[in-house]
């Protein structure tokens, strides 16, 4: 099987002895999705799945449910009672100094972090140490193939083009009766139409003291007038409809009016500074053959708001990874909600999204980047300056 092939050249590579793979009433969304087992199983009884660095691997299931992992290569063993579970699984490890499974040291990854205390205690107690298996997780879940890369391009070829011609809307419709943050999420909505893009919620648009909130979202019921003089921020995530395709998801900020504030000016370069900060430590460091963290990406970018006095107006991660889901499952960028310690490997995708968030408005620039062997990439348009509408 070709996936277990490529587990096993990944353990061998970091040192690692093996992978534990764990579950029961589905509480390891993970595991199904990187061993291939489908979500429909009805899992009642606990069971695991040892791939090891080398040699074959071996299922340990309920005799209720012996044939669960019948779809997997590997020596299946068989439990019923739970001394025989313990029993099994102290000889299964008895030859491994340690192995991974879905756990994170201090739950600081917790999207990973699924396998239960008392079950890392069990096998912490067999005298075998339990490592995270976050990069290997990112390894399998958040690395893109190349049909994927294309898909992204793709996706953000449409969605450029859509912020193009969106702020020129906006500025028509302020001048010929007026608009809202609702009829303009709208129009973007109908855009995606038009260029087949899907997404798993609407565009972000908000004005003023709406854009100091991340997580803001118009409704029809709930909407906000767009005016002359108004600060409007855009967020726009999308994928096109193919099968695998992946997301592309920016930001934009610009002003309704003659000329920008100075304040906002000075605001948004802020921003940008911060945002090409964590640009160029990701390009420089993975153009240099090192190890790269997304905390340190995070570092980068948040110690320009700091010099600037403005550390405090980012209540949230840089960054995160980018999928299938918008938010993937590879390492984000983040030493603010966690440390996270994850590396930024080649093939995978990021947003680097810092922003101001001030109690009457708020400004973010969001670009996306993807990490090559030796090189990483914007793969779309840089917002340089406020946009004037």
């Amino acid at each position: 099987m070709k996936k277990i092939d490529e587990i096993q050249a990944e353990l061998l590579a970091r040192q690692i002895p093996a992978w534990l793979f764990y579950d029961h009433h589905h509480r390891d969304a993970i595991s199904y999705r990187i061993l291939g087992l489908p979500e429909s199983l009805m899992v009642s009884r606990r069971w695991f799945y040892l791939i090891p660095a080398k040699g074959e691997p071996v299922k340990l299931v309920h005799r209720i449910e012996a044939h669960h992992l019948d779809g997997l290569p590997g020596k299946k063993r068989v439990y019923a009672a739970w001394q025989q579970l313990v029993d099994q699984l102290r000889e299964l490890l008895s030859s491994f100094p340690a192995v991974a499974m879905q756990f994170s040291p201090n739950n600081m990854i917790f999207t990973v972090s699924t396998a239960d205390a008392g079950t890392v205690d069990l096998i912490r107690s067999f005298g075998v140490n339990v490592v995270s298996s976050a990069n290997l997780v990112a390894r399998f879940e958040a690395t893109w193939s190349d049909a994927q890369i294309l898909s992204h391009f793709a996706a953000g070829h449409s969605i450029d083009a859509i912020m193009t011609q969106v702020f020129p809307e906006i500025g028509r419709r302020v001048r010929s009766g007026g608009t809202n943050e609702f009829a303009i999420q709208q129009w973007i909505v109908e855009a995606f139409r038009w260029e087949e893009l899907v997404a798993d919620a609407p565009p972000i648009v908000a004005v003023n003291q709406n854009s100091s909130d991340p997580h803001y979202a118009p409704t029809a019921d709930r909407s906000a007038a767009i005016r002359e003089g108004d600060i409007v921020l855009l967020d726009v995530w999308g994928k096109k409809k193919t099968p695998g395709a992946v997301y592309y998801d920016i930001s934009w900020t610009g002003f309704v009016g003659q000329s920008v504030p100075d304040r906002v000016r000075e605001i948004f370069d802020i921003v940008r500074r911060s945002r090409d900060a964590g640009i160029e430590k990701v390009q420089t460091t993975v153009a240099a053959g090192k190890k790269l963290c997304g905390w340190e990406v995070d570092k980068a970018a948040r110690d320009v708001l700091e010099i600037a006095g403005y550390s405090e107006y980012l209540n949230n991660r840089v960054g995160h990874s980018i999928g299938t889901d918008v938010h993937g499952n590879g390492a984000n960028i983040d030493n603010f909600e966690s440390h996270d310690e994850r590396e930024l490997l080649p093939d995978t995708c990021f947003s680097i999204e810092p922003g101001i968030y001030l109690p009457e408005f708020g400004l973010r620039s969001e670009v996306n980047m993807l990490v090559h062997r030796s090189s990483a990439e914007v793969t779309g348009r840089i917002q340089q300056e406020m946009v004037l509408i």
